[in-house]
């Protein structure tokens, strides 16, 4: 047996999940739930404005909610003004009668009498000790297809709003301007997930200003790049890394700059396609390549657009090199359409979603289009809810498109790893039984 949590006391009230008729409360009033009010997130009491009935007398105000009807006085509700404007008390256990600041008895509802035992068993299933990768893993293929494309359309969108918040601070840090924000957010996603922190500032102590002035020529642009990331700070034996060591000198005092530590930089288990001194001389060759980059991203449409519009043929040295003292076979180390593919999904759409959000023009059906569009993502967590299916699978979980692998992760992530089970419809169906 497991300890019923007050969340799951909030979730039965909600949606009203227990015995509904011929409701009375611990004084053996009758009661009748009329509105249950305003679930509160914040502090105070649970749920504003609920409207209730009490023999035959209405109500207006706030519930609270507890696990014990002692917890008012552990809470130390009685002295607090916020709770005096609450009409009903409810309870999993009515230990002890409640009294607000003007001594006046608070109604109350103790609902572990009026829950249907199917109702805590399937809680309990839920929440139990036994460690599981999710907590519906053995039932999770028992949810209908109809219920998971719609909470996963409801999961996508999402995650585009919680993108939207790092993207509105990085605008409103550069005054609003979309360009410098596209250009962080690529460098940061160029880095990926090993090096894009270390991208992102590199490309935060570059004035994107800079960039505007010098993006004509591909020398000095690759200059500012790899010395600002700290790669010109020794002395290596090559005419090229020479040429940009001589270049950033001048470009560096011209602008005020002041480059990072190179360490800070990953190319430990990387594939060498993904080192950062690679992924920062195609960021430069794009950024020589594509002017008003922004401007462009907004009037492509199609998948194909956008592949046009970052294939780009890297820098004569870094076809034939890793790294400034690493030669290799030529090789022409263009963005692969599944680098590509990344960017429109972390850094494009997302900002897209933003832009014509703030213009009042966001069009839901064309972003669900193009990112329906885009291959999933592979990796252990697409893979795992991959594995849930049965033979007798009321739905099937294949996983098609970077749409639902995009929706799969913001699942994982942010209810079934904090256990927001309640607040989640694969939950609530399986809680309903």
């Amino acid at each position: 047996m497991i300890l019923i949590r007050e969340d799951f006391l909030h979730y039965l009230w909600k949606y009203k999940y227990f015995a509904n008729n011929k409701l009375q409360t611990s004084s053996k009033l009758a009661l009748q739930i009329i509105n249950v009010g305003k679930h509160n997130l914040n502090s105070g009491p649970d749920f504003f404005n609920a409207n209730i009935k009490i023999d035959n007398q209405f109500w207006a105000g706030n519930i609270e909610i507890h696990i014990k009807s002692s917890d008012w006085y552990r809470h130390q509700h009685e002295d607090d003004e916020n709770y005096d404007n609450v009409i009903l008390h409810v309870v999993w256990i009515d230990d002890v009668e409640v009294y607000n600041q003007n001594n006046d008895l608070i109604p109350t509802l103790e609902l572990n009498k009026i829950v249907s035992k199917n109702q805590i068993c399937q809680y309990q299933s839920l929440f139990s000790k036994k460690i599981k990768w999710i907590n519906c893993e053995n039932q999770f293929s028992n949810v209908d297809q109809f219920t998971l494309d719609n909470w996963l359309e409801v999961l996508y969108f999402e995650r585009l709003e919680r993108k939207s918040r790092v993207i509105k601070k990085i605008l409103k840090k550069t005054s609003n301007d979309w360009e410098a924000v596209l250009f962080k957010l690529l460098a940061k996603n160029f880095g990926l997930k090993v090096n894009g922190e270390s991208f992102l500032n590199m490309a935060n102590s570059i004035d994107f200003k800079i960039v505007r002035k010098e993006q004509a020529n591909l020398m000095q642009l690759e200059s500012i790049f790899f010395g600002q990331a700290g790669f010109l700070n020794d002395n290596v034996e090559n005419a090229y890394h020479n040429q940009l060591q001589q270049e950033y000198k001048y470009l560096q005092k011209k602008y005020k700059l002041e480059s990072l530590n190179n360490g800070q930089f990953q190319f430990f288990r990387l594939r060498p396609i993904n080192f950062p001194t690679i992924r920062l001389a195609q960021l430069a060759k794009l950024y020589v390549s594509r002017n008003q980059l922004f401007s462009k991203i907004l009037e492509a449409e199609r998948l194909e657009d956008f592949y046009q519009l970052f294939s780009i043929k890297i820098s004569g040295f870094w076809q034939d090199h890793y790294s400034f003292t690493s030669p290799s076979l030529k090789r022409s180390k263009n963005l692969t359409k599944s680098f590509i593919d990344l960017l429109i999904i972390n850094t494009i759409i997302p900002l897209k979603f933003v832009y014509y959000k703030q213009l009042g023009k966001l069009d839901e059906d064309s972003i669900l289009k193009m990112i329906k569009q885009i291959r999933p993502e592979k990796n252990s967590i697409i893979n795992k809810f991959k594995s849930l299916n049965t033979e007798n699978s009321k739905t099937l979980i294949s996983v098609k498109n970077a749409f639902e692998s995009q929706s799969f992760l913001q699942l994982k992530n942010n209810y079934c790893n904090p256990q927001r089970c309640l607040e989640c419809a694969v939950g609530n169906v399986l809680l309903k039984g």
